[in-house]
């Protein structure tokens, strides 16, 4: 099997689509907490992992949990594999090698496509080995097959490059002599240790239930100014800010909107809003996948930021989610 698309030309489209601010801006707040929780630790770093802890397995049950997680802090490269592959046996000790080299800047997930074959079918797998990467939640495929050492580093370096220098991630801190720290994989599927914010968050449901729809989303937002990845204040937040946008739409108009003109970025993203309070999860991907297909620049990438809104409303979990990234990741790549 001859490798293909070792060019890494798709960087620079995922990087063009990718709201790299907002990256930037969740990777910084994810390192001052970090700094905040850690400060004044002594011996090993706080938060450090060990070399091992850079090369994980990942099943389907864990992979928005570990991956996408992950993803927010440093690029995660997907190698497809199995036992019964003999390039595979080649590439893989290849990945882990290069990984480690890389000092925290990489993370490599496993992905056995014998016991994951959805996964190999949302990623539209053809053959292995197949090599992909994930930055800040988006796919981006590299290569597939075996490859020269020298091709596949450069490829490292410059999936590595572009997290650093567009998305902000600057990976994970290592530590050799800690290797009895908790894995990335397990870090990222326990999430940010819970803090003091039972009372914001009550609060923040009474508002809902009084119809206090400013109300409850300030309250959401209070709790992640303190605790970036409150899993339950951004799930709220989400829930609350597209009870705001629809509460007072008219759903008729807005729906004609949406059948007369098809290619009106604006015109989809209410009416996909409107599926989805309406319970048609499935809908409201399509129409924001189709109009991502058919839409550039500016109108494409706003899309594409009310598509990843609506995942949070579903929340990672949900299998509905990973299909529409998957579909979402084939029509930006």
């Amino acid at each position: 099997m001859q490798p293909r698309n070792m060019s890494m030309s798709g960087v620079v489209d995922l990087a063009a689509v990718k709201a790299a601010a907002d990256a930037k801006a969740k990777a910084e707040q994810a390192r001052a907490e970090a700094a905040r929780q850690g400060g004044g630790a002594s011996g090993p770093s706080a938060g450090a992992v060990p070399p091992s802890a850079l090369v994980i397995d990942v099943d389907e049950a864990a992979f928005d949990s570990t991956v996408i997680r992950l993803s927010d802090q440093v690029p995660v490269v997907l190698d497809f594999w199995a036992e019964w592959c003999e390039p595979c046996k080649q590439l893989g000790p290849l990945l882990e090698r290069l990984t480690v080299e890389a000092n925290g800047r990489l993370v490599l997930a496993k992905i056995d496509v014998d016991a994951n074959q959805m996964l190999m079918q949302q990623f539209g797998v053809q053959g292995i080995p197949a090599v992909f990467a994930v930055v800040a939640g988006q796919v981006l495929p590299l290569f597939q097959g075996a490859a020269p050492e020298q091709e596949i580093r450069a490829t490292l370096a410059q999936l590595v490059q572009v997290a650093e220098e567009r998305f902000g991630l600057l990976g994970l801190q290592v530590d050799p002599a800690a290797e009895g720290a908790q894995a990335p994989a397990a870090a990222a599927a326990a999430g940010p240790a819970p803090g003091p914010y039972d009372a914001l968050l009550e609060a923040a449901v009474v508002a809902l239930d009084a119809g206090d729809l400013a109300g409850a989303v300030q309250a959401y937002k209070n709790v992640l100014v303190d605790d970036p990845g409150n899993t339950e204040a951004k799930l709220g937040l989400a829930q609350a800010e597209l009870l705001s946008r629809v509460q007072h739409m008219d759903p008729q108009a807005v729906r004609a909107a949406a059948a007369e003109k098809p290619k009106d970025p604006q015109a989809q993203i209410a009416a996909a809003d409107l599926d989805l309070v309406g319970g048609h999860v499935e809908d409201a991907f399509g129409r924001l996948v189709d109009t991502v297909r058919v839409t550039f620049g500016e109108d494409r990438d706003a899309v594409r930021l009310r598509l990843l809104e609506l995942f949070e409303v579903i929340g990672a979990d949900d299998p509905r989610v990973s299909a529409a990234r998957t579909a979402l990741a084939r029509v930006l790549f």
